[in-house]
């Protein structure tokens, strides 16, 4: 998603997300607080995030057809439409699987082959294999959860932990992937390379997934392990979840990998007899309309991100912030708050990349922060913060892929269980005062003539002297 920043400052255009926050969470605690069920899903986060919208038009200026245009830029942006059609194809292929019975056939093969006790760390580990093989967190969550609930559910262990582990393998990939949108970007608006990037963020990410490992292999033990009388299952039914694991970890396209899913977990229904025409057709509607809330989210958030960035919010953010550095560490930890707060206003960590490269870039070089350093800063706690705010796409695919596979869960279920971000966000912190992940910056110190990396200085000379020569001559 591009944004179309101008100069415009102002802090009263993040006033419809605090309204969203407010109404979302608030209602939440306080119907927990007096005992009700499902306190969180008493009061729709649609309805919230509708009612944020409407502030967002009533303070925007200009013709109404106007504000509306802004609004249908954000919500028709290939961004978020890439995520609707996720949501919707994830959601068919969820429910088809489960139709026919490809869910408890994979359930049982996994606790046939894993021990309960280990099952929570070894989801965040494929979840994190997954993901970097594949640069999508959303790609992950979608393929990974469903079999993650089930085996959960089946193996007497907390779900939210379990779905927690998988979303935060989804941000380890995310993060660390060489082909994620957020590597891409943060290395392009920086000037860096991404092999650069991959090895400062290493070691800031290997540490964070060491402990969250340790810890899950602590916290995903059950008191008491639960027998395990029938573990029988078919393994033709487990191909179609084997598949779309296999066909993203190869690279293929996510829409396509989930209609090859969608259709193979048809077509072996089919053939065992365990659907019929119409009950696939009506699977595959079950599993579009299991999706309606997350979907009608996304589109409001994503028109109501760039009526905020119209206004100015973005701005605001970014210039409250530039006055609070005095040196190199402040400067960094202003680099991670200023994509942290984008990334809260946008709902997407990419944009939020995006919207704060620039004046990160600025930074950068007016504090001497090797730009390697600047883009893992960015990757980083952009995905911590994309892995924890309960409107982000993240959290709301799990929680909607939960709800379709017969576990009733919201966002903030989720958000306790969300080790590897939390233990990121530390990690993260400690490298900028402690720079345990400096080293590849140490051996190849970064050029501030030539904007490039020392070893790559010479090269860039050449270049400059062999442009200007041409410019010269002409």
């Amino acid at each position: 998603m591009e944004h179309d920043i101008n100069k415009k400052s102002s802090g009263l255009a993040l006033v419809p997300f605090v309204i969203f926050v407010a109404i979302y969470l608030g209602a939440g605690l306080i119907l927990q607080a007096q005992g009700v069920e499902m306190a969180f899903y008493q009061f729709p986060s649609v309805t919230a995030m509708f009612i944020a919208l409407l502030a967002a038009f009533a303070i925007t200026k200009g013709p109404l057809d106007q504000r509306f245009a802004i609004f249908a830029r954000g919500a028709s942006n290939i961004d978020v439409l890439t995520m609707l059609m996720i949501y919707l194809l994830a959601g068919a292929f969820s429910s088809v699987a489960a139709s026919m019975g490809g869910r408890d056939a994979t359930v049982n093969l996994g606790l046939s082959l894993v021990p309960v006790q280990f099952l929570a760390a070894g989801v965040f580990i494929i979840s994190a294999f997954m993901g970097t093989a594949t640069g999508t967190s959303m790609g992950t969550i979608s393929a990974i959860v469903p079999i993650a609930v089930g085996v959960a559910d089946k193996g007497g262990l907390s779900i939210p932990l379990m779905v927690g582990a998988c979303v935060g393998g989804a941000m380890f990939g995310d993060n660390l992937s060489m082909i994620s949108d957020t590597t891409i970007a943060a290395t392009r608006s920086q000037g860096c390379e991404m092999r650069d990037k991959f090895r400062v963020n290493f070691f800031i990410a290997l540490p964070a997934a060491l402990i969250t490992i340790a810890v899950l292999l602590v916290a995903g033990r059950p008191e008491v392990i639960p027998p395990m009388d029938d573990l029988s299952y078919s393994f033709i039914k487990v191909i179609p979840y084997l598949l779309v694991l296999l066909l993203a970890l190869a690279g293929m396209n996510v829409f396509l990998v989930l209609t090859i899913g969608i259709f193979t977990a048809g077509i072996i229904g089919l053939a065992t007899a365990s659907l019929d025409l119409f009950g696939f057709a009506q699977a595959v509607w079950s599993g579009f309309t299991g999706m309606n809330e997350v979907f009608f989210l996304t589109l409001f958030c994503g028109g109501m991100s760039e009526m905020i960035a119209h206004n100015g919010g973005i701005n605001w953010l970014i210039y409250k912030l530039r006055g609070m550095m005095r040196g190199n560490r402040s400067a960094q930890v202003g680099i991670a708050a200023l994509v942290s707060l984008s990334d809260f206003a946008t709902a997407n960590n990419t944009v939020a990349i995006v919207v704060s490269g620039s004046m990160a870039k600025e930074i950068s070089q007016e504090y001497k922060v090797d730009p390697r350093r600047t883009a893992s800063l960015l990757d980083v706690f952009s995905c911590v913060f994309q892995g924890i705010i309960p409107y982000g796409a993240q959290l709301l695919s799990a929680a909607a892929l939960s709800v379709a596979n017969g576990c009733p869960m919201n966002p903030m279920d989720i958000i306790p269980n969300l080790w590897y971000c939390w233990i990121l966000a530390v990690v993260g912190i400690a490298s900028i005062f402690i720079p345990f992940a400096d080293g590849p910056c140490k051996k190849d110190p970064w050029n501030w003539e030539y904007d490039v990396a020392e070893s790559g200085a010479a090269a860039k000379k050449k270049l400059l002297e062999a442009e200007a020569k041409a410019e010269r001559t002409r």
